[in-house]
């Protein structure tokens, strides 16, 4: 009795030269996927990871995905009043898929942070991460939005995002922005309670938060995830004349699966 598979076969004889090409396969037609991941030391002031990468022999096809670092938490910077905070937000996403050949080189760059803590009212925005290479360029995601402290205490708090991503934006086949972290409340003269949290990096994860009870000084001193948002310093209280710093975003992250 024949089996399936007897039936599903095509002899390669069979099949005119040059009409299955490598453009044309699906990206799970191929059996072998081998997976390989490119960033830096998971600590603050991190300075990512570049490196130049060659396809081993066989590959035809890679896809590639992107993370930018995530941006820095904002410092306490109005040390005699009491402020209300936003929290950083986690790095872009982006990633494409592309036809290669065997001993093609990339340049691999997995964003890193900004170079120390934060003592101003804002911090910096994550760096990029980006390729370049054989069939890629201009190939990036970029970092994730700055933290933010504010003594107005006239500005409303509400959460928002902080740029229009189109899905292929940035030399890629689909990519995602992000969101910005909320704004912590209430803002008013030796205020406690103020609680907030950066974002994380699309499809990274992971989970940090921020806040000030009784505590009126704090630090954003503790290192993140990958890609995630930075945490800030905090003041909650009029006269104290000490500030806490801001502390940096997780490094960028670049994986490439190749088949």
């Amino acid at each position: 009795m024949a089996n399936y598979a007897d039936y599903r076969q095509v002899p390669s004889d069979q099949i005119p030269a040059g009409t299955v090409t490598n453009a044309k396969l699906a990206f799970d037609a191929r059996h072998c996927f081998c997976v390989k991941w490119f960033y830096g030391t998971p600590c603050c002031c991190s300075p990512g990871c570049c490196c130049l990468w060659t396809t081993p022999t066989g590959v035809r096809r890679l896809f590639w995905e992107a993370w930018g670092a995530g941006g820095n938490g904002h410092g306490s910077c109005s040390c005699d009043r009491c402020q209300h905070f936003v929290g950083a937000g986690g790095g872009y996403y982006n990633s494409k898929m592309i036809s290669t050949g065997e001993q093609c080189q990339y340049t691999v760059c997995a964003g890193g942070v900004y170079r120390c803590w934060s003592q101003e009212c804002v911090g910096c925005q994550g760096c990029t991460s980006y390729v370049n290479g054989f069939n890629l360029s201009n190939f990036c995601a970029i970092g994730g939005w700055r933290g933010e402290a504010d003594g107005n205490w006239a500005n409303p708090c509400f959460s928002y995002w902080t740029c229009c991503l189109g899905p292929t934006a940035n030399g890629g086949d689909f990519g995602m922005g992000n969101h910005y972290g909320s704004w912590s409340g209430p803002f008013n003269c030796h205020c406690h309670h103020h609680y907030t949290e950066p974002t994380a990096a699309p499809f990274l994860g992971g989970e940090v938060g921020q806040g000030i009870n009784v505590c009126w000084i704090r630090c954003g001193c503790w290192n993140v995830p990958y890609g995630h948002g930075g945490q800030g310093g905090m003041s909650v209280y009029c006269g104290s004349g000490v500030c806490g710093q801001g502390g940096t975003g997780g490094g960028g992250v670049v994986k490439v699966t190749y088949m």
